[in-house]
């Protein structure tokens, strides 16, 4: 159980980071969104650029069977290995966004 709540803290951690960017046009707002029932993890963009509607999630991370799945990275940032740098094993991280037979060639685990 130490585990999983040091990999809630590290993705918390992570997603209010980037959260506190703010984008230097239009009225757009970073919001992190937590379900730490179910273990589903999310930074959203909301706002408006002009008169263009802006929404999409940036980053979604869960946590299954006590590894961490990149579902979603939008992002210029390699946010597994900020997830490293935070303390996660490299074996407890999923590169979700990738087909099954990609995350082989990784240095990540494969599910």
């Amino acid at each position: 159980m130490a585990k999983l709540e040091q990999y809630r803290e590290a993705i918390k951690k992570l997603l209010y980071q980037y959260a506190s960017y703010k984008y230097p046009y239009g009225n757009i707002e970073n919001q992190v969104i937590f379900d730490g029932e179910h273990d589903h993890y999310q930074l959203v963009r909301v706002g408006w650029e002009d008169k263009k509607r802006i929404y999409g999630c940036s980053i979604h991370l869960d946590i299954k069977d006590e590894k961490i799945w990149i579902q979603c990275n939008s992002t210029d940032i390699d946010i597994a290995q900020e997830l490293v740098n935070l303390g996660v094993d490299k074996q407890d991280i999923v590169l979700g966004f990738q087909p099954l037979y990609m995350r082989q060639y990784t240095d990540y685990a494969v599910s």
